[in-house]
């Protein structure tokens, strides 16, 4: 049986990164962060996708929009 494949990531022309959920962008990635998740994507994909995108999921959406990082 094939393991389940929930995070997926693509990268465009320009460098960016987007990563999806089930098909839903979850998160993009431009620059130097960018660069710094695709030499580590290598490792375990689905790891890596779910810890760059943050706690995805676990119930604290609300405090992860007050992070600074999540602030646009």
């Amino acid at each position: 049986m094939s393991q389940a494949r929930d995070f997926e990531w693509v990268e465009r022309a320009d460098g960016t990164v987007v990563i999806t959920h089930h098909g839903r962008v979850a998160t993009t990635l431009r620059g130097g962060r960018a660069a710094e998740f695709l030499a580590e994507v290598d490792d375990d994909p689905q790891l890596v996708m779910a810890r760059w995108t943050g706690n995805y999921r676990r119930g604290n959406e609300r405090t992860a929009k007050q992070h600074p990082r999540n602030r646009a």
